[in-house]
C-alpha cells in the first residue's frame, strides 16, 4: 500500500490531532496526580492541626479541674489556719478551752518558736516552705483513754494541724492518792509540733 502526498497532508492533522490528546491527557495526568498529592498534604496537615487543637483543649480542660480542686484545697488549709504565719495565739486559746473542758485531770504544754520544717523522706512542698512550731505537753491522767480522748479534742476543735511525734507513759509512784476518783494514776509527756504552710510568694 503506498501513500501519496496529499494522504500525509490529510494525515498530518490527524496525527496532529493524536499527539495532541495525548500530550493533553499527560498534562491531565500528571496534573491530577500533583493535585492529588497537594490534596493528601494538605488534608493531612489539617489532620495534624485538628489533633493539636483537640490536645490542647483537653490539656486546657484538665487544667480547669485541676485548678479548681487545688482551689478547694487551698481555700480548705486557709480555713484551717494552716496557710500563712503561726497561730500562736488562736492555738494557746485552743488548749485553754480544752482545759476548761476536763478532758484529762491536767496538762502543760511548751510551745518552741517556729523554725523551718525538713520532713524525712523529703517532700516536693511546691512553691511553700513548711514551718513547724514544736510542742511539748505533759499530761496528768486518770487512764490512757482519757489521753486520746484529749487528742480527738484537739484535732477536731482547733483549727490548725498538730503533728503528734510519740508519747511516753508512765505509772504513778503516789499509791496513796490510788482511791481518790481523780487521782493520777498515769504521767504522760508527748512531742509534737504545729504545722503551717507559708507561701514564697505572699506579702511581706
Amino acid at each position: 500500500m503506498k501513500f501519496s502526498n496529499s494522504d500525509f497532508h490529510l494525515m498530518r492533522w490527524s496525527l496532529s490531532a493524536v499527539c495532541a490528546s495525548i500530550l493533553l491527557s499527560g498534562v491531565i495526568l500528571y496534573s491530577s496526580n500533583e493535585y492529588a498529592d497537594f490534596t493528601q498534604k494538605d488534608r493531612g496537615a489539617a489532620q495534624s492541626q485538628m489533633n493539636d487543637a483537640r490536645n490542647r483543649l483537653t490539656m486546657a480542660r484538665q487544667d480547669q479541674e485541676n485548678l479548681s480542686i487545688f482551689s478547694r484545697e487551698y481555700d480548705t488549709l486557709e480555713t484551717n489556719k494552716i496557710i500563712g504565719d503561726d497561730h500562736r495565739l488562736d492555738w494557746m486559746e485552743g488548749l485553754e478551752k480544752l482545759r476548761n473542758q476536763n478532758l484529762v485531770i491536767g496538762f502543760r504544754y511548751n510551745i518552741a518558736p517556729q523554725k523551718i520544717y525538713a520532713p524525712q523522706p523529703a517532700i516536693d512542698s511546691g512553691n511553700f516552705d513548711i514551718h513547724y512550731s514544736e510542742m511539748k505537753l505533759q499530761f496528768d491522767l486518770l487512764h490512757e483513754g482519757q489521753l486520746l480522748n484529749f487528742f480527738d479534742a484537739l484535732r477536731n476543735q482547733i483549727k490548725a494541724w498538730y503533728q503528734l511525734e510519740g508519747c511516753t507513759l508512765q505509772r504513778s509512784a503516789a499509791e496513796e492518792n490510788a482511791a481518790t476518783p481523780t487521782a493520777t494514776h498515769i504521767k504522760a509527756e508527748c512531742n509534737g509540733g504545729w504545722i503551717t504552710l507559708k507561701n514564697r510568694n505572699a506579702q511581706p
